[in-house]
């Protein structure tokens, strides 16, 4: 993959891990009804991503 896709992709995972850790760290509101998306799980496996894509970026710079 190109370096700058390797990035903006990297950078969508960790923006898309601190959106759902925000949303999920959040207090339910028992008014509202409950909360349809699993905002943790989507934390993990984004955070999870955005390291395998870290990992692959030093990979293409020739660093390890």
């Amino acid at each position: 993959m190109d370096l700058r896709l390797l990035i903006s992709c990297g950078l969508g995972c960790a923006a898309l891990a601190a959106f759902a850790g925000w949303r999920g760290a959040r207090p339910p509101n028992p008014m509202k009804g409950p909360r349809l998306i699993p905002w943790r799980p989507i934390m993990v496996a984004a955070a999870a991503a955005a390291v395998i894509i870290l990992v692959q970026i030093r990979q293409s710079m020739g660093l390890g």
